[in-house]
């Protein structure tokens, strides 16, 4: 199995490389990995055996309609077709390390309730960069129970700037 993932996460970064797409393409796969994730339904409809892969491929073509970059659309096609949807987060951060390791940055996971803009974006990931004294390659994943604020995680370093952290803190002091 690790095998797989490493081969699929290697020839997901030579085809975005080749194609001068590597940082949307990672961002693109990175929050679709997630949305898989987070909806089991849709897990569901991309890992069922009794599904063809024809229904699969049009699945994901209405998911991402023509947001997504049409590598990306490709290289999800690949892994959906060739049965490895499962192992899609994991083949994703092989991917993510592969292009930080290529950038020499690290990787930020920033949740955040809402969406952001690209400036914030920028401001963040150059704040992270400041911090960690080294390039982070910021990726956003919008999962609304954060309340507010931003949750990051870079490695095994978890920063909760979050308004849920904060009630939960609030909450502590008060019934201490």
């Amino acid at each position: 199995m690790g095998d797989t993932v490493e081969g699929y996460a290697a020839a997901l970064f030579e085809v975005a490389r080749a194609e001068d797409a590597l940082d949307r393409v990672g961002d693109e796969l990175f929050r679709f990995s997630r949305a898989v994730d987070g909806n089991p339904e849709l897990r569901s409809a991309l890992t069922d055996p009794g599904t063809g892969d024809e229904s699969k491929t049009a699945l994901l073509r209405e998911l991402l309609g023509d947001r997504a970059h049409p590598v990306t659309g490709r290289l999800l096609d690949l892994v959906v077709e060739g049965g490895h949807v499962r192992e899609l987060t994991r083949i994703v951060d092989e991917f993510v390390a592969k292009a930080s390791a290529a950038g020499q940055a690290s990787v930020a996971e920033v949740r955040v309730a809402t969406p952001i803009t690209e400036e914030q974006r920028g401001r963040l990931a150059e704040a992270l960069s400041q911090a960690k004294g080294r390039a982070v390659d910021v990726k956003v994943i919008v999962d609304p129970s954060v309340l507010g604020g931003v949750v990051t995680t870079i490695g095994n370093e978890v920063i909760d700037g979050s308004v849920r952290r904060r009630l939960e803190q609030l909450r502590a002091s008060l019934a201490g």
